[in-house]
């Protein structure tokens, strides 16, 4: 009999890049979601929203072994989990590296490589990382149902709610011939490609344990390597104007950061047998292709509201033209 997954709110960008690898494995595959976005082909797809337990009870109908949660954001979101043990087998939550800042501040130095054991930011209700470590504590605190909690870098691929790589995209787009960055763009804020998390997802299924588990990138690259990475796509030139601290928005990006973020991925490889199957570099061509397709026919604020949330002030080009001639008055 093919095993079962069951994958809550697996119509995103990551469950799109997970599901053909249980489906090639011989998984049976039901993907769950709010019905917003297109449904996969090939999988049993079901509408529900895990607010409703009742709801999201029926649509797991005679359970999995396993469920992957990619919208667990409160300690509720845990015990809920917890709650569904009569009919699930094991579960893989998706956290996120934000759990190493503390109090959520970006502008301390963490250990070269950040490893799983090195101190979080301490559990509680209010905030993006206090409420993943809240969900960690929850599912790695007790020994009823085996959880695997997977602590993500910066996410890329298609299909993003949130793609960041559209700070480049779209200035090339544009027509921008310069690109204003903080910290001399030696900032290295680990990102993760969608294949090698869902590499990593589908491991962990095959493999239940009680763990938490890096993600990132092989070679994080820095905010200038992106950069570059990015606009070579694109057959797009422009000036590096690289600064030191950011003025404003200017220089600002969503890798920007002091000191840099690098995760440790030696924990994936003894746990799972873990190996990456892309690189940043081989990946961020098929974002990039994307995110040029769809924005031809979407506001990208529509497109990626979770973006348009945080990037409103990130094409400022009025005040980056500005900052560029003081800086040539001044030179």
């Amino acid at each position: 009999m093919a095993r079962r997954a069951f994958v809550l709110g697996g119509s995103g960008q990551t469950g799109r890049a997970l599901v053909p690898k249980l489906l090639e494995r011989g998984w049976d595959v039901t993907v769950a979601s709010r019905g917003r976005r297109a449904v996969q082909e090939g999988v049993r797809n079901v509408r529900v929203d895990r607010a409703d337990d009742a709801a999201l009870r029926a649509a797991l109908g005679a359970g999995a072994d396993v469920l992957v949660d990619f919208v667990a954001f409160e300690r509720a979101h845990a015990e809920q989990l917890l709650a569904l043990r009569d009919l699930v087998g094991s579960v893989v939550v998706l956290s996120s590296a934000a759990v190493y800042f503390p109090k959520g501040e970006w502008d301390r130095p963490l250990p070269v490589p950040i490893l799983e054991r090195d101190p979080t930011v301490e559990p509680g209700e209010d905030g993006y990382a206090p409420q993943k470590a809240a969900i960690e504590q929850t599912l790695l605190g007790q020994e009823a149902l085996p959880a695997t909690l997977i602590r993500a870098g910066a996410i890329h691929g298609p299909s993003s709610a949130w793609a960041r790589e559209w700070h480049f995209v779209k200035r090339a787009l544009d027509g921008r011939r310069f690109i204003v960055l903080a910290y001399r763009g030696e900032s290295r804020f680990h990102p993760i490609s969608v294949h090698n998390l869902a590499e990593l997802i589908w491991l962990a299924a095959e493999r239940p344990g009680r763990r938490v588990l890096n993600a990132g990138d092989p070679g994080p690259p820095t905010v200038l390597e992106i950069s570059r990475a990015v606009v070579g796509e694109l057959d797009h030139e422009w000036a590096e104007i690289l600064i030191g601290d950011p003025v404003g928005e200017v220089g600002e990006t969503f890798w920007s950061a002091p000191y840099p973020v690098v995760l440790d991925m030696s924990e994936a490889l003894f746990e799972l047998g873990y190996h990456p199957v892309t690189t940043y570099e081989r990946a961020i061509p098929e974002t990039v292709r994307w995110l040029v397709e769809a924005t031809k026919a979407t506001q990208w604020e529509e497109l990626m509201p979770r973006a348009a949330e945080y990037m409103q002030n990130s094409f400022d080009y009025e005040a980056e033209d500005e900052f560029v001639r003081d800086l040539l008055k001044a030179g």
